[in-house]
């Protein structure tokens, strides 16, 4: 059997944000039975200095610094009529690290992680590809749309269509696209009628968020409710916003001492003003998002928009605490009740509330959500759907190029 060519989009090491824990823990599971060549972007400086963290798990590696601007982007988006999504990714050095991979290796599986790696698939490829959609971009900017007006509408709506078009053509030429949940698989089968379309959830490494592991706590002041995330992606913006304004209030009504705390790398100038409410607090970055999870009464996840399965509830969950999320974030996460979903203001201030009041409860609620995890989110349990994945016949068309190239040629006369 030949190797593996592994496509990110962003180097998945380490695994400390939700496209980079997915990658690396598929990643690790490609490395047990198959030699796996990486090439990658790298767009957070720190992520060059962490090559060894990898290199148990590679042959050969080549990451690339993604510089181009979003200006930049912008202008060959409108005059070459492709999405922003595929032009910010397009680049020469990238494109060469692949065709040379391609050339030197016996490869026979592309794994492409995310749609805009694509674009770097050979026109006809003779190797098996497993594209890995994670969620329908296409419909998250249709969503983006939907809310917006003006200019701004007009360009969300353009890249909604030339995404779908192009996640259709990909999926054309897959021999197997994956989702990580079957709520986001059967959009994509509705919206493309694309076959072979399969489901491979997340997990999370249950060993690492475990409330009796070793880490720092936090000393917590209050009731602390805890949202962890990236703070520059706008639904966890849009979220952390609509809570803090919205719910927060409600919430303090009843428990006065009651802080929300927003903790994640990045936060923007919009997040970072969510302070002047009181009892709100920004943390930036930290170190071990364990100690605040490990600290928190509750933990929550307002978002407005949510695609597949969120790490960070997953997160909340295998730290044994109560989690509230809404409606957007508990969609594709077996959760069997364990947690509570707040579907309005009013309903999430209450569940919230009522967590706060009744600690007992919250402890149940809790520490059953921990042994959900443990049933049916081990990365093990998950990744299983991917080593079926791999053994899955090939296009009809590819089985017969194939065919033809191992045919020995015909006599001659």
């Amino acid at each position: 059997m030949g190797d593996i060519l592994f496509l990110a989009h962003r180097v998945p090491y380490p695994p400390d944000r939700g496209d980079k824990i997915r990658g690396f823990h598929i990643l690790k599971r490609l490395a047990q039975h198959h030699r796996v060549h990486l090439v990658a972007f790298a767009d957070d400086p720190r992520d060059l200095k962490e090559k060894k963290g990898l290199a148990r798990y590679l042959g050969n590696r080549s990451i690339v610094w993604r510089s181009k601007s979003q200006l930049k982007a912008g202008i060959e988006a409108i005059f070459s009529r492709r999405p922003l999504s595929l032009t910010a990714f397009d680049n020469v050095a990238l494109r060469q690290s692949v065709e040379n991979i391609l050339a030197r290796h016996r490869i026979d599986t592309i794994y492409v992680f995310s749609s805009q790696m694509a674009q770097y698939l050979p026109s006809k490829p003779r190797q098996r590809v497993i594209m890995d959609f994670v969620d329908m971009d296409s419909a998250k900017f249709a969503a983006y749309a939907s809310a917006s007006r003006g200019p701004m509408g007009w360009m969300l709506r353009r890249e909604a269509n030339l995404l779908l078009q192009h996640e259709k053509s990909v999926a054309a030429r897959a021999d197997a696209s994956l989702f990580v949940s079957e709520a986001e698989a059967e959009l994509f089968r509705s919206r493309s009628r694309a076959d072979r379309v399969h489901v491979v959830e997340n997990g999370i490494d249950i060993d690492y968020f475990d409330p009796g592991a070793s880490f720092k706590r936090v000393d917590a002041i209050g009731s602390l409710i805890v949202f962890t995330g990236q703070m520059d992606y706008r639904p966890n913006i849009e979220g952390v916003t609509w809570f803090a304004e919205a719910v927060f209030p409600q919430i303090r009504e009843v428990h006065p001492d009651a802080r929300f705390v927003i903790v994640g790398r990045n936060p923007t100038e919009a997040v970072k003003a969510l302070t002047r409410h009181p009892g709100v607090m920004v943390t930036g970055e930290v170190a071990d998002v364990r100690g605040w999870l490990a600290s928190a009464a509750v933990v929550v996840a307002p978002l407005k928009l949510a695609r597949g399965i969120q790490n960070k509830v997953l997160e909340g969950m295998a730290m044994a605490r109560p989690v509230v999320v809404s409606e957007a974030a508990a969609q594709g996460i077996d959760h069997g009740g364990t947690i509570e979903v707040g579907a309005t203001e009013q309903g999430f201030a209450e569940a919230v509330t009522r967590l706060l009041s009744d600690r007992s409860a919250a402890a149940e609620l809790g520490a059953a959500a921990r042994r959900q995890v443990l049933a049916h989110y081990s990365w093990d349990a998950k990744l299983a759907a991917l080593d079926e994945v791999l053994r899955l016949p090939l296009r009809p068309e590819k089985q017969e190029r194939t065919a033809r190239a191992t045919r020995p040629p015909a006599p001659t006369a």
